[in-house]
């Protein structure tokens, strides 16, 4: 894959599971990263890690789900590290679920989080995408929104986490229409099963469901994901992955 040094790259979510190992990606392939998530303890061990094989990391505690956050951490990022090249969107939460009798504050946080926090951050970065598009070294920037095979399939019990990946799919084929001419390239990544702790924060009975569900299926690694990210921020100025659906080989749906 090709090198991104001399490029500096923001990762939400980045304290866990995708968002760590992208982070990880990144770095070893010579980008700065800025390190995004609530759990400052976990950021300073990652960022830890990546200076300990060479690389160059930002520890930029924040909660996307906050605009006036959103808009510091790429601000910080810009300032401390200098331009900004590639964001990956990937903070996100699941809580699934039956519609009827749900606790509506799990949609809220959904929809905070998957939706908005991702809508803050994107509208924080694109000018500093735009500015590396013109002039960085690569002439182009990339904006990867991390979604789930659930904007692709609506299943009973995930219908407003669907909602979520939906909204987060549309966006980012409209985005991409918008800003591509300008070699910024927009991609959306939907992992399915991934053996992380997405999963961890439902409720214990959705939680035995989705381990019912899953007990034959050998899930993606986050580094699985990760990997597919690096594929696509790493491709020629005149190629963009617009979209990219990775399952496990035996997930069915």
């Amino acid at each position: 894959m090709g090198s991104l040094s001399g490029t500096v790259a923001l990762v939400t979510g980045a304290s866990s599971g995708i968002g760590e190992a992208a982070a990880l990606s990144l770095a070893s392939r010579g980008a700065s990263v800025a390190l995004v998530a609530r759990r400052a303890d976990r950021l300073s061990a990652l960022a830890d890690r990546i200076r300990g094989e060479g690389g160059v990391a930002l520890v930029v505690e924040a909660d996307v789900t906050s605009q006036e956050a959103a808009v510091a951490a790429v601000q910080r990022t810009v300032g401390e590290l200098g331009r900004l090249d590639t964001l990956v969107n990937n903070a996100g939460v699941m809580l699934l679920g039956p519609v009827v009798d749900a606790p509506v504050e799990e949609w809220q946080r959904m929809v905070s989080v998957n939706v908005l926090g991702l809508l803050y951050t994107a509208h924080a970065a694109l000018p500093h995408l735009l500015a590396a598009a013109t002039d960085g070294r690569r002439k182009v920037a990339d904006m990867v929104n991390v979604s789930s095979v659930a904007d692709r399939v609506a299943r009973n019990g995930s219908g407003v986490y669907n909602a979520t990946k939906h909204a987060v799919g549309a966006f980012s084929e409209a985005l991409r229409q918008e800003v591509t001419g300008r070699y910024v390239r927009i991609s959306l990544v939907e992992p399915g099963a991934v053996s992380t702790e997405l999963a961890d924060h439902n409720r214990p009975e959705i939680l035995e469901t989705i381990r019912q569900r899953f007990a034959d299926v050998e899930r993606l690694e986050a580094d699985d994901v990760a990997e597919t990210i690096a594929f696509i921020v790493t491709r020629p100025r005149h190629v963009a992955v617009n979209e990219l659906l990775v399952r496990p080989t035996q997930q069915q749906a």
